[in-house]
């Protein structure tokens, strides 16, 4: 064993606890949508026109909205001590309170997410097409739409307390000044700043100079391809990338980027350098999801203090893992099975991956795969 694999395994598997799982950041904290949906299969893959009418059925399938996706695969594949606290109401309906109580059971701090009365719970009409892909409609007068500003305020002792150890969350689903009242706190206490916008949100975000407080954008193919003024649909993908880097970077010369496009892969900028990462070949059952599970994803391999193209790799495992489910969070997905997947990939390992084995089984797994690589003399991304 090479000297540098056998000081990886040592630092897995023989230091405490505490000196293992030190990561850059401790906690998360985040605004965006808190609710659920349906699926309905549409008949045949041809995209559906603005005023056609076609038949289907409903699907046994669970859909969340996105802060509780995202918050629920940071808070599941953190180290147990990391925070996660979600920012947001529900209605008080059968809806709302089941949300909670799943919200409650993995951990999640609820303190800031409120029950709010005589509103509905947010609610989305997911369509799926034959092929897997699809889209959805987001109600817009839920209560995830009666938070407003003063209520993100509320937490502004827990900005204060966490501080440069933190993430803010910016998600869509909740109005915009809500999230731009987030990315203020988070600018004014030293928090990393992520954040992503729907496609009809990113010329506002763009004209307003809001992009200037996001340290990470995380988008789509459709939201990168508005962001670089393409058609989605027809333009080349290494363009709109391209294109979506340059005018993101025109507004904010420090922001990094992910862009997913499913079976097309991903790619980040870190400021320096484009990084694509293909999908990954697993047996697929829905793509719903996947882009907020890739975000979660990102976020916990900085949290752990990787750079930007390791946590883009364990963005891409988490999304991967994720379309194996009917359901927009696959509760089968741990710690566990994101590092046994990530180490049988053909990628050069950082040894700060070491810090993130749950289990000697799987420590000793990942160390293996770093000393065959230093052995070959690996250097692939």
């Amino acid at each position: 064993m090479s000297d540098f694999a056998s000081t990886a395994q040592n630092s897995c598997c023989q230091k405490s606890p505490a000196a293992i799982r030190a990561g850059k950041f401790s906690a998360m904290i985040g605004v965006g949508g808190i609710g659920a949906g349906v699926f309905f299969a549409i008949r045949g893959n041809a995209t559906l026109g603005r005023e056609e009418s076609r038949g289907g059925h409903f699907l046994d399938r669970r859909d969340y909205c996105k802060l509780h996706i995202i918050a629920h695969y940071v808070k599941v594949l953190s180290r147990s001590d990391f925070e996660a606290i979600p920012i947001g109401k529900v209605g008080d309906d059968d809806v709302g309170h089941k949300l909670l109580r799943e919200m409650s059971e993995i951990g999640l701090d609820l303190r800031y997410v409120e029950v709010s009365p005589g509103d509905s719970t947010l609610f989305s009409f997911c369509f799926v097409y034959p092929d897997g892909t699809g889209g959805n409609l987001t109600t817009d007068d839920s209560a995830s739409s009666k938070v407003d500003p003063d209520f993100v305020f509320r937490a502004q002792p827990e900005f204060r307390r966490i501080g440069p150890r933190g993430i803010a969350l910016a998600a869509p689903e909740v109005p915009m000044d809500v999230r731009r009242a987030l990315l203020e706190l988070a600018t004014d206490h030293g928090l990393y700043r992520a954040a992503s916008f729907t496609s009809e949100e990113i010329a506002s975000t763009v004209g307003s100079g809001l992009l200037r407080k996001v340290d990470l954008l995380a988008v789509n193919r459709d939201e990168a391809s508005v962001l670089a003024g393409l058609p989605g649909d027809s333009s080349e993908m290494q363009r709109i990338v391209q294109l979506a880097i340059d005018r993101a970077v025109l507004v904010n010369p420090e922001i990094a980027i992910t862009i997913t496009a499913g079976r097309e892969g991903s790619w980040s900028w870190d400021g320096a350098n484009i990084v694509h990462v293909p999908a990954l070949d697993v047996e697929q059952v829905s793509t719903a999801g996947a882009g907020d599970a890739h975000l979660a994803g990102v976020l916990v391999g900085l949290a752990e203090g990787m750079g930007l193209t390791e946590a883009h790799k364990l963005g891409a495992v988490v999304a991967g893992l994720s379309v194996t489910s009917p359901h927009t969070i696959n509760k089968n997905v741990t710690r566990e099975k994101v590092w046994s997947l990530y180490s049988q990939l053909d990628w050069t390992l950082n040894p700060i991956v070491v810090i993130l084995c749950e289990s000697l089984e799987i420590c000793a797994l990942v160390v293996g795969r770093i000393e065959t690589n230093l052995l070959l003399g690996g250097n692939r991304s």
